[in-house]
């Protein structure tokens, strides 16, 4: 590909570039660039993490990336995540890597980092001290929201220690050098935006941050937001609750219930379903068929996310109708997952020891 089709293929994975001409830059000097995404074990995994997360990362790839994914135990440890317990947080890191295997998620061209082996390094912690030293405690409690916390949360002090560690991978996980690119998604933006802040001063470079999508959780959502951190943190903590997302290895009958449940008023464009059509059916098929009885007109089909979202908002898509495509569709997606999962022991075992334990926030 050229140039402007690496832009154009990597504009369809972020919702925000900063900058675009620094990404253009990038294109120009670099035919393949190194780029920073992490993952905190904690928990199920659910449908964004695995399907979209694997559909950004292969685009990422295809458009010259190669990436430094952190899996980031040390981090969840500090994060009290699964009652700080880190045997048990490192489980759940092998278990995400083998969901992201089985979506089909480019791992020759993805170098999975460990937190527990970037402490053993002096280097890596000077880096974190340097990052402490440089940024003031006001700077480093308005990044919260990437630990899934608020700043108005009476924080532990491994909680203030996590976006200094979080900033510092930045600078160091291609081999103690810092990266070019920062991949992850709006809710990670404030602490890529503090790298951004302190690597010219500190390393003499900044990272172009490419900012994806959060997509909706299948709840009904607030009316309003103070601001678009209430948002996003509202976004990022309905991924926690078991009726508002799709986990990987939902049943067919959990994900109908749960689509079925799901907030989707007839005509309103801001929904999760259509959000669910847009980043999940149509990032991985090329058309959509509804099935439909013959007495309300018979079966649809869409050729495109935009005809579908057309048809919805001009109320020709019944939200019942759509309802019944997504969890076909959804199913569709996840069952390669789950059938592996439930067919193997070893991944069997593996799924069942994380699905065990005890979610904390």
């Amino acid at each position: 590909m050229d140039i402007k089709e690496r832009m154009a293929l990597i504009k369809t994975v972020g919702e925000e570039i900063v900058t675009e001409g620094e990404l253009e830059e990038l294109l120009t000097a670099k035919k393949t660039f190194t780029a920073y995404d992490g993952f905190e074990p904690s928990g199920q995994v659910h449908i964004a993490q695995g399907v979209l997360r694997a559909t950004n990362v292969n685009k990422m790839i295809k458009a010259g990336a190669r990436f430094k994914m952190l899996v980031a135990d040390w981090h969840a440890w500090a994060n009290n995540k699964l009652g700080g317990n880190l045997d048990n947080i490192q489980t759940t890191g092998k278990y995400l890597i083998e969901v992201w295997r089985l979506t089909g998620m480019d791992l020759k061209n993805v170098d999975f980092i460990w937190a527990s082996d970037l402490v053993q390094d002096d280097s890596y912690w000077k880096k974190v001290m340097q990052i402490a030293r440089n940024s003031t405690l006001k700077r480093i409690l308005r990044t919260a929201q990437i630990m899934g916390r608020s700043q108005s949360e009476a924080l532990q002090a491994s909680q203030i220690l996590y976006p200094c560690m979080q900033c510092a991978d930045i600078f160091h996980l291609d081999n103690g050098n810092p990266l070019d690119v920062c991949q992850l998604g709006m809710d990670q933006r404030k602490v890529n935006m503090l790298a951004r802040e302190v690597g010219p001063k500190l390393y003499d470079t900044k990272p172009v941050v490419i900012s994806h999508h959060m997509v909706l959780g299948l709840n009904t959502p607030k009316e309003s937001y103070d601001t678009l951190e209430d948002r996003v943190m509202d976004l990022k903590m309905s991924k926690s609750k078991p009726d508002a997302t799709i986990f990987m290895t939902d049943t067919k009958a959990q994900i109908k219930k749960k689509i079925n449940k799901s907030y989707c008023p007839e005509g309103v464009e801001d929904n999760p379903i259509l959000d669910y059509t847009k980043y999940f059916i149509f990032e991985s098929y090329d058309t959509m068929k509804i099935e439909r009885s013959k007495k309300f007109g018979g079966d649809l089909e869409y050729a495109s996310y935009d005809d579908l979202e057309q048809a919805y908002l001009k109320k020709d898509l019944h939200p019942a109708d759509l309802k019944n495509g997504v969890s076909y569709y959804l199913n569709e997606l996840i069952e390669p997952v789950r059938d592996a999962f439930e067919n193997n022991s070893k991944l069997r075992e593996l799924r069942d020891a994380v699905m065990g334990f005890k979610i904390t926030r």
